[in-house]
């Protein structure tokens, strides 16, 4: 159950279309850093800065992407599409670059599906995924507040999220660092966590 309404379980398609693009760590020589939060989190300043500071691939948010080009947010039936293009372009970032960070992960969009839809079909083929993935940053939700178009709710729904997000993590033994402060501040934290041997 989810919020009192009916979940829908796994669909075996729809949890391979997400696996077969995981990640695999023994299969590459690129390492993949996930930047996971709620909205209006820091997450793609992050990236891009993080990015820039180490020459890296940069794999942006695709729902942003998505929402620009169609001028609204998603319906239920899009979202295993938007969940396996990020996926798919992750997966083609780290066949170029030795080092990736990802502006999120298929794990978002399905939390996303869990909140707006009830819908849990994308969760097992998204952990997979993410259990891929070297290292992962959670960018907490303590900026101020910015409305930006049709994709932001508000900071009641963002607290929620960045609680569903960190329950997920957490029952699925998905390890995170946690990334909090203004830009400058988190930027450093995330420089100091990648330098870090045991994070190499």
């Amino acid at each position: 159950m989810a919020d009192g309404r009916p979940v829908r379980r796994v669909h075996p398609d729809e949890h391979r279309r997400l696996a077969c693009l995981a990640p695999r760590r023994e299969h590459r020589l690129s390492r993949i850093v996930a930047l996971l939060g709620a909205e209006c989190t820091g997450k793609s300043t992050l990236a891009e800065a993080l990015a820039a500071r180490f020459s890296a691939g940069l794999v942006t948010e695709y729902l942003r992407e998505w929402c620009d080009t169609h001028g609204r947010t998603p319906q239920q039936h899009e979202q295993a599409h938007i969940a396996a293009e990020q996926a798919r372009r992750i997966d083609a970032a780290a066949q170029a670059h030795r080092l990736v960070f990802c502006d999120t992960t298929p794990l978002i969009t399905a939390l996303c599906s869990q909140h707006y839809f009830h819908d849990d079909s994308l969760l097992a083929g998204a952990v997979d995924f993410q259990r891929g993935c070297d290292l992962t940053l959670l960018c907490a939700p303590d900026l101020p507040w910015q409305p930006d178009g049709i994709q932001r709710d508000g900071p009641a729904v963002r607290a929620a999220f960045d609680a569903r997000l960190r329950q997920a993590l957490a029952a699925h033994d998905l390890p995170w660092v946690d990334i909090a402060g203004q830009d400058d501040m988190r930027l450093q934290q995330a420089i100091s966590v990648l330098q870090r041997p045991s994070s190499k």
